[in-house]
């Protein structure tokens, strides 16, 4: 009887164990659950990326996680200031223009990679800490393509080894990866209805939007908006001379031109026909004086180039009108459509002082 009681013994001990085993199994593939479906139910880029972050360190009770982006570009971050309902940089999110360089594991990295920490291999995918112990590396694939990763870091050096197993962090990859592909995808296609497709500015639609939430922003800081609205100068000769597609391109380049004065946090829109409209979020009017000259200049300084045979020097004549909204403004739409009337009398006043100059709303 001893010997049955110590196999039964034994039995029971291994089942608790196998039990014991199973609960925790269970409880890792509810909160692995809970965390991919909480990646898969945001509701738009921003909120994704916050989940990511700051979701996934309070979810795992780590000390840093970062998402590395792959933007070369720069699309995703223009994508995420069009949903962004604050004007700020979001933590532990880092671009690249490539990923090459970043940390040797990047060179072949296909599955989540675990190990310790070396500074020297990994202080730019966390470049707010030093005190790490253990890292691991989890690519964001789609389509056979990198296009960044999710990187987790503790002071635990023994959290993650390449002992352990990644099953587990590769499904929340794939989840991760395909939840930023489908939210990127959702992005351009919402943004792709408030763009003008020849200039790939924001449209007309977008900017009244916009123009509203930039007046809201203004009251709050207490820091004016100027709009700049410009207009081509004598552009119907360009369509006659040479055609509506020579004008086209002949309104690409001009707008890139303009583009390449002014800042991320600025926002441009084509108004309609040859007519652009720039905010300036918190700026005072003869700073936005300014930007029009350089913008003026920037246009004309060389010939744009329509054909092989035929280049032309476009000019502008520049509106620029000033808000600081009052704290207890609530028609906010009557003041967007204010300051959009006053910079077109200061275009038109800029039109009748012979063009290819700047006005000010208060000027004679």
């Amino acid at each position: 009887m001893s010997d049955l009681q110590a196999k039964n013994k034994k039995l029971r001990e291994r089942l608790a164990e196998l039990t014991s085993e199973a609960e925790k199994n269970h409880v890792i593939r509810e909160r692995s659950q809970t965390r991919e479906l909480g990646l898969l139910q945001a509701e738009s880029l921003q909120d994704l990326m916050e989940r990511m972050v700051a979701g996934l360190a309070n979810s795992f009770g780590l000390s840093n996680v970062t998402l590395l982006l792959c933007d070369p570009h720069h699309e995703i971050r223009h994508l995420l200031m069009d949903s962004m309902d604050r004007d700020e940089e979001l933590p532990g999110v880092i671009y690249v223009d490539t990923m090459t360089g970043l940390a040797p594991q990047f060179t072949s990295l296909s599955r989540p990679w675990l190990g310790p920490y070396n500074a020297a291999d990994h202080q730019l995918v966390f470049p707010d800490s030093t005190h790490l112990k253990s890292v691991a590396l989890l690519p964001l694939i789609r389509q056979n393509r990198l296009m960044g990763s999710l990187n987790f870091g503790t002071t635990d050096m023994t959290r993650f080894t390449p002992q352990h197993a990644v099953d587990v962090l590769a499904y929340l990859a794939t989840i991760a990866s395909f939840a930023l592909e489908n939210m990127v995808n959702r992005a351009r296609l919402v943004r792709s209805g408030l763009t003008d497709v020849l200039t790939g500015w924001h449209n007309r639609r977008y900017l009244q939007d916009r123009l509203r939430e930039e007046l809201a922003r203004a009251r709050r800081d207490r820091l004016s908006l100027c709009c700049l609205l410009l207009d081509v100068d004598h552009f119907k000769r360009i369509n006659d001379q040479f055609g509506h597609l020579a004008g086209d391109r002949a309104l690409r380049e001009l707008a890139q031109r303009i583009e390449s004065q002014i800042r991320g946090s600025d926002m441009a829109a084509r108004y309609g026909g040859e007519e652009f409209v720039l905010l300036l979020p918190a700026t005072l009017v003869v700073d936005a004086v300014d930007l029009a000259n350089r913008i003026k200049e920037a246009v004309s300084e060389t010939p744009i180039t329509i054909d092989p045979n035929n280049a032309v020097t476009m000019t502008v004549s520049i509106g620029v009108s000033s808000c600081l909204p009052d704290e207890y403004e609530q028609d906010l739409k009557t003041v967007a459509e204010a300051l959009l009337a006053a910079a077109d009398v200061a275009m038109y006043k800029a039109k009748s002082a012979g063009r290819d100059c700047v006005k000010t709303a208060d000027q004679p």
